[in-house]
């Protein structure tokens, strides 16, 4: 909403989008100026992909399902490093013990003890993906699990700029077009808000067995992730 001679004008795209607040101080305001929002986003391939993976295992007694789970997670862990995952890129992020019944009777029936162990990879080398989990779910057997994908920029530093640059061009063009449509004359910038947005991408990764898993390694792409940066800029006029 712009005020332009005490009066409130709404700018709004056309398509029926939400309608952008842009504000202009008349002359007879404490301080005159403008205030004006700019976006700028810039995309690049991922660098970085975490996945979720671990093995679930059910057992007679605790300790059966215990022991079955460490050797699997062991060798589920081992054919990480051995394919460039470094062990400070994986991390436990769940480990559960707890009986597993049969309902379908008229009286539940216990089946054993479910163990589930799962770890956290960061994978540096995006095109590798699919061959390091491949490893893993080849070493983890039938009682691998694998949650979901999710590639993302890990060194960002010069898509922020370029996104940066083009939030301010955006920026300064609205308040120079309002400026002039005000009769007024754009002096420099007296505050600037950023807001930074990086979102992982989601990769969709769910699969009950090791052959599951195999079929969703043909191919895997990481796409693309985007940087935005959204600038709250206030601009004086000239007096």
């Amino acid at each position: 909403m712009a005020m332009i001679g005490g009066l409130a004008v709404v700018l709004a795209a056309c398509g029926g989008t939400t309608p952008q607040a842009i504000t202009v101080n008349n002359a007879e305001a404490s301080r005159m100026g403008i205030s004006v929002t700019g976006m700028g986003e810039v995309t690049g391939a991922p660098d970085t992909v975490q996945v979720d993976l671990g093995v679930s295992i059910l057992g007679a007694t605790v300790d059966e399902a215990t022991t079955g789970a460490a050797q699997r997670a062991d060798a589920l862990i081992a054919a990480l490093t051995s394919n460039g995952v470094a062990s400070e890129d994986i991390t436990t992020t769940e480990y559960s013990i707890y009986p597993e019944y049969d309902y379908s009777g008229n009286e539940h029936r216990l089946l054993g003890y479910r163990v589930n162990n799962t770890v956290r990879a960061k994978i540096r080398d995006v095109q590798t993906t699919g061959a390091v989990l491949d490893s893993a779910t080849s070493a983890g057997g039938d009682e691998t699990r694998i949650s979901g994908l999710r590639f993302s920029i890990e060194d960002n530093a010069e898509l922020v700029t370029a996104a940066r640059q083009a939030a301010w061009d955006d920026a300064f063009a609205k308040a120079t077009e309002l400026a002039d449509l005000s009769g007024q004359t754009l002096g420099p910038a007296t505050s600037i808000s950023e807001t930074v947005s990086n979102p992982p991408v989601p990769i969709p990764y769910a699969t009950d067995d090791a052959a599951g898993a195999e079929r969703a390694l043909t191919p895997i792409e990481p796409g693309s992730s985007a940087v935005t940066i959204t600038l709250e800029v206030e601009f004086s006029f000239e007096s």
